[in-house]
């Protein structure tokens, strides 16, 4: 297993290969380059992307998805601290899913809400035509 998870991590990946792979551009992981977030090795012109690399661009890909700015996702995956217990951490990013939640939900219910109202004036819409329709 120790073989494996040497392999693993000495493993280098290709921009095309990271993008295929996250189904972004290469555009956004060079963006998330010129920002500091992740650091390739250089062969001339080619960029080598390390197992690391590669993990922080997965968490922070996974960090907008549920709503995070680029910043907090960088700040969150800063905190970690591989060596030493991660419970700040955990918390901080428990009460974020917990807040974001409730602001999905309400937005959920904003667009229910918003949906019912289109159904009416459609229904009177169609109502009104039918009238029309049968007057004529």
């Amino acid at each position: 297993h120790r073989a494996e998870a040497l392999q693993v991590s000495g493993r280098t990946y290709t921009i095309s290969e990271l993008a295929k792979e996250f189904g972004v551009t290469t555009r956004t992981i060079r963006f998330y380059e010129e920002k500091g977030l992740i650091s390739p090795r250089r062969e001339g012109q080619k960029r080598l992307y390390s197992h690391a690399d590669r993990a922080r661009i997965k968490l922070i890909l996974r960090g907008k998805r549920i709503g995070m700015t680029l910043k907090e996702c960088v700040d969150f995956i800063d905190m970690y601290d591989p060596g030493h217990n991660n419970s700040g951490q955990l918390n901080l990013l428990i009460n974020d899913v917990k807040l974001r939640r409730q602001q999905l939900q309400q937005q959920k219910k904003d667009i229910d809400d918003m949906l019912a109202g289109l159904d009416e004036v459609q229904e009177l819409c169609e109502a009104s035509l039918a009238k029309t329709d049968r007057q004529t």
